[in-house]
C-alpha cells in the first residue's frame, strides 16, 4: 500500500476522538444504573456516540472520503446481511425484532446499522494492530482475519445484553456458547461471516485511500477496550448476565495478552 508521510495532527484531529470516547464511556457507565425508558434511550446514545467515533476517527485521521466511505460500506453492509438475516433466518439464525427500536428499513432498525458501525472501524483498527507482526505477503489476510473474530467477539458480550433489554428475541435459542443460553452460535457464526465481508471491503477501502493515518488508533481502541471490558464488569455486577461476562473478560484477555506478546517480542528486536 502507497502512503504518504503523515503531517502533524492539528490539535482537532487528537482531541475530537478522545473526547466522543470520553462521552461513549460515560454513557455506557450510565447504561446498567438505568430502567425502562431511561435505558432505552442511553442504549441509543451509546450506539450513536460510537458510531459518530467510528466516522469521526476515520475521517479525521485518514481523510474525509475514508470516513465517508466508512458510514456507507457500512450502512450498505449491514441492511443487506440484516434484512437477508430477519427474511431468511440466513446466516445468523432466525430472530425478531421488538418494536421498541422504532423505524426500520427492509425489516431493519436505524439502531441496528448504527450499531454495526460503532463495531466496524475499532475492530478493523485493532486487526491492523494485531497483525503488525506478520510477514508482509500475509498481513492482509491476518489483518482482515483478526478485524472479524474482534467484530464476532464484540457481539458475544452486546447481544445477550440487548436481548435482555427485549430489542430482539431468537426462535431457536440453544445450543449457545457454555454460559450464554439467550443467544445461539449460529449467530455467531453469521457474525464471522459478516465480519470476513465486511472488514474485506474496509480493507480495500483503506488502502484505496493510500493515506497514512495523522493520529493514533488509541481513542477508537480504547473505546472497543471499555465496551467489551466494562461491559463484561457491568454484566457480572449489575445486569445478572454471569456468562456473557465471563466470555468478555476471557476474550478481552486473550486480545490483551497478544498484545503484550507481540510488544515483549518487538522490544527484544
Amino acid at each position: 500500500m502507497t502512503t504518504t508521510a503523515p503531517a502533524p495532527a492539528p490539535t482537532a484531529v487528537r482531541v475530537v476522538p478522545w473526547a466522543l470516547t470520553a462521552a461513549l464511556v460515560a454513557t455506557a457507565i450510565a447504561y446498567p444504573l438505568a430502567s425502562g425508558s431511561t435505558r432505552d434511550a442511553v442504549s441509543w446514545g451509546i450506539v450513536l456516540l460510537g458510531s459518530a467515533l467510528s466516522v469521526a476517527h476515520a475521517g479525521l485521521s485518514r481523510g474525509a472520503r475514508t470516513g465517508a466511505g466508512v458510514l456507507v460500506l457500512v450502512a450498505l453492509v449491514s441492511i443487506a446481511f440484516e434484512s437477508v438475516g430477519v427474511a431468511t433466518g440466513f446466516p445468523y439464525g432466525s430472530y425478531t425484532y421488538s418494536d421498541v427500536l422504532g423505524p426500520t428499513l427492509l425489516g431493519v432498525p436505524f439502531l441496528v446499522p448504527l450499531a454495526w458501525l460503532m463495531m466496524a472501524w475499532p475492530s478493523w483498527l485493532l486487526g491492523e494492530v494485531l497483525a503488525r507482526p506478520v510477514r508482509a505477503d500475509r498481513r492482509r489476510p491476518a489483518r482482515i482475519a483478526w478485524a472479524a473474530a474482534v467484530f464476532a467477539a464484540w457481539d458475544v458480550v452486546l447481544d445477550p445484553q440487548l436481548v435482555q433489554a427485549g430489542y430482539w428475541t431468537w426462535e431457536n435459542p440453544s445450543p449457545g456458547l457454555p454460559g450464554i443460553d439467550t443467544v445461539p452460535l449460529t449467530n455467531l457464526a453469521g457474525w464471522l461471516l459478516a465480519g470476513l465481508v465486511l472488514m474485506t471491503l474496509m480493507d480495500l477501502l483503506v488502502e484505496r485511500a493510500g493515506r497514512a493515518p495523522r493520529t493514533g488508533p488509541g481513542a477508537p481502541l480504547f473505546a472497543l477496550a471499555w465496551m467489551t471490558l466494562g461491559g463484561a464488569l457491568a454484566h457480572a455486577g449489575w445486569l445478572g448476565l454471569p456468562g456473557s461476562a465471563a466470555w468478555g473478560a476471557g476474550l478481552g484477555a486473550a486480545v490483551l495478552a497478544v498484545l503484550a506478546v507481540q510488544h515483549r517480542r518487538a522490544g527484544r528486536r
